[in-house]
């Protein structure tokens, strides 16, 4: 197990330069420094760290100062950035696709579905929360349910199986990998571009370009180098809760689910593939809470203790939602199916969210005390690992 934790830098070495540049941006937007200033000083840590080749550690130190400076450097640019009136050229390719994303909108709209329904349709399919209603939002909020609404690595995921499912062809592997991938990408567009579906995007992209390799795909490397992508270009969005819940939700699945699988040998998985199905929704469910729990608590003051019922139902429902979304766009006389499939999922959610001890609220905890939280999670990752044997 030491050579497990101590080589998580190891095998994800970008994930020192993520964090350090998490913490230059966060010391940037607190302080006024010259963006010429931090351009030298810069510099100055670049040349320093390349000249401290010979010793690993002090380069390493040297490679953080450098992601900390450079996290400072990209929010004062960003803070001191001139607004010309004249959108980019990325700002009118979204306009673009927001404005199809309205006609489909609208074709929804227009197949009957209820208010609640087509409000969950459209948050789960394009995007558009617009049309959920306060009662809507606190029945998904308080049986943890909230995530399936907001675009994420689940729909991605999703969409991503059905393009691969679609575009078969193992001799034109590259072909078939970049049209999903641009496919993806316009669907990104077409769905407003928020925190988590961004990095949704980004980090299949780096999926897909690992397939055509055969490579190991997905790593805490993977969504390091995800996060320096975004921060790079916008480093404001450190500082929006669909970032910050998206990465701890990620980060803690890739770190916990492979402890939470220990126990069981990958033969005995092969041969009990309901208990492997069965064990891998309670292990990505528990992981992705045990990530986002306190961040709910500090931004929320909410704890939702059903959560694990509640990703049983969702999960699948979500899944089918989303194909017949896709669906009901071509063939509307569908929706008609979507709309029961919907309207039930509402149901036993508002059931759930009734059930006597469903949320802890009013809790609230401070800065200090949820950063204190997640020291005491990772020091229970790294105690979990030490005592649970591997099965052989």
């Amino acid at each position: 197990m030491k050579n497990h934790t101590v080589n998580i830098f190891h095998t994800a070495p970008l994930l020192i330069p993520a964090v350090c540049l998490m913490a230059g941006i966060v010391l940037g937007s607190h302080l006024l420094l010259s963006v010429p200033l931090c351009i030298v000083v810069l510099l100055a840590m670049v040349i320093t760290t390349a000249l401290l080749g010979r010793w690993s550690i002090l380069q390493t130190i040297g490679i953080a100062l450098c992601s900390i400076i450079l996290g400072i450097l990209v929010i004062e640019m960003d803070m001191s950035k001139v607004d010309h009136g004249e959108p980019s050229r990325i700002e009118r390719t979204q306009q673009y696709f927001l404005h199809q994303r309205s006609v489909l909108l609208q074709r929804l709209e227009s197949t009957g579905l209820s208010d609640d329904q087509y409000a969950v349709v459209a948050a789960m399919a394009l995007g558009d929360k617009s049309a959920l209603t306060k009662e809507l939002r606190e029945t998904y909020s308080k049986t943890g349910a909230s995530h399936i609404l907001a675009l994420s690595g689940l729909h991605l995921g999703i969409i991503y199986a059905l393009l691969s499912m679609l575009i078969v062809g193992r001799r034109w592997q590259m072909i078939t990998q970049v049209a999903i991938i641009l496919s993806i990408w316009a669907f990104v567009f077409l769905v407003g571009m928020s925190a988590s579906v961004v990095r949704s995007a980004v980090m299949l992209t780096v999926y897909a370009l690992l397939a055509i390799g055969h490579r190991h795909k997905m790593s805490v490397n993977t969504l390091a180098f995800t996060a320096i992508v975004m921060l790079l270009v916008t480093p404001k969005a450190l500082f929006e809760v669909g970032f910050q819940m998206s990465f701890m939700a990620v980060f803690s699945i890739l770190l916990f689910v492979p402890l939470f699988y220990r126990p069981f040998s990958a033969e005995y998985l092969m041969t009990h593939r309901a208990i492997s199905w069965l064990w891998g929704m309670v292990a990505v469910s528990i992981a992705a809470q045990i990530g986002v729990a306190p961040l709910i608590a500090y931004y929320f003051g909410r704890f939702s203790c059903y959560f694990l019922l509640t990703n049983f139902i969702v999960i699948p429902a979500a899944t089918i939602i989303l194909y017949l979304s896709l669906a009901t766009l071509l063939i509307p006389s569908i929706g008609v199916v979507l709309a029961s499939i919907v309207g039930l999922l509402n149901t036993t959610l508002l059931f759930i969210a009734t059930i006597p001890g469903a949320t802890i609220e009013d809790l609230h905890p401070s800065i200090m005390l949820t950063v204190s939280l997640y020291g005491v999670i990772f020091a229970a990752y790294y105690l979990l690992w030490l005592t649970i044997p591997k099965s052989e």
